[in-house]
């Protein structure tokens, strides 16, 4: 007897590797996820503009990203998640463009607008063609944050779900046919996660968000990680966060005396664990220049 739902989700044809660098780009729900990247040592970049909800801002962000790239000395990303919010957006009543961030400027210098499905695709493919330029062989995860916005109405945040819903579709299926068109063999860089669907049907009771009742509880982003590492990670990877594991337990033990004997053996035993690690994953080049733990 099943007492809940079970979203299926396949195996991608494609695996992170402990190595790959790993952009997000866009609601707070890639923060939350994107977070726990960082918290495992993968070399990610998160929204390094600011938290971006609509399509347009996740393009902006992703136009700017060289700038980024360059000063962080970092690779163009070889997987980069994508979470789209909402399709509000708000338009400078001056310029006419569309902005990521008020800042906090009185509201009547702008008005609201709600992209269509067709311009929410549109700019999602402008961003997909745009990471393509700077990695041709990017990996392109596109998702949909499971956040609902009281401040639209419930009904009205739903419409505005189901019209991203529909325009990562079109993306996804426009990509699928071209692929088809030229016989191409290779796996497709282009897919959906469930992260909406997870949370609303296989997470189906407020036991799952936290206390706003809008938001996801630290308990259901943990299983949506779970998921997600199920349906991207390599062996070699997961391998990686077993043996992570115990070294980041450790890093993030806060003693209550630091200048104690006992502590200072206890550190330099977890720093010959380090070592191990080092030595073990070779190619994984974040952990041998940062070890700061993020307990948040």
């Amino acid at each position: 007897m099943e007492f809940r739902t079970i979203v299926d989700i396949p195996r991608s044809e494609w695996q992170i590797e402990p190595h790959d660098e790993v952009l997000f780009v866009g609601s707070c729900f890639a923060d939350s996820i994107g977070r726990r990247f960082q918290q495992e040592q993968f070399p990610t970049m998160v929204n390094p503009f600011g938290t971006m909800y609509n399509p347009a801002s996740v393009l902006h962000t992703i136009e700017r990203l060289p700038q980024t790239i360059c000063q962080g000395g970092r690779k163009a990303p070889r997987v980069a998640f994508i979470t789209l919010g909402t399709n509000h957006v708000y338009i400078d009543r001056q310029t006419g463009q569309i902005v990521d961030n008020c800042q906090k400027r009185p509201p009547a210098e702008f008005r609201e607008e709600l992209l269509s499905v067709e311009q929410c695709a549109d700019y999602l493919q402008q961003a997909v063609s745009r990471l393509r330029t700077y990695n041709p062989n990017v990996q392109v995860v596109l998702t949909v944050s499971p956040i609902r916005y009281r401040k639209y109405g419930y009904h009205e945040s739903q419409l505005s779900k189901a019209t991203l819903l529909m325009a990562v579709e079109k993306v996804i299926r426009t990509s699928l046919n071209s692929q088809l068109s030229i016989l191409n063999s290779q796996p497709s860089t282009l897919n959906y996660f469930p992260a909406y669907e997870i949370l609303m049907d296989e997470l189906r009771d407020y036991r799952f968000y936290a206390a706003d009742m809008l938001h996801p509880s630290d308990l259901a982003v943990d299983f949506i990680w779970q998921r997600l590492v199920e349906t991207y990670f390599s062996q070699r990877a997961k391998e990686w966060l077993n043996d992570w594991r115990p070294v980041k337990q450790a890093l993030m033990h806060r003693p209550f005396n630091a200048d104690s004997n006992e502590y200072r053996a206890f550190m330099d035993k977890t720093m010959l664990k380090v070592e191990a690690l080092r030595k073990k994953y070779s190619t994984f080049a974040f952990l041998k220049n940062n070890l700061s733990i993020d307990n948040q």
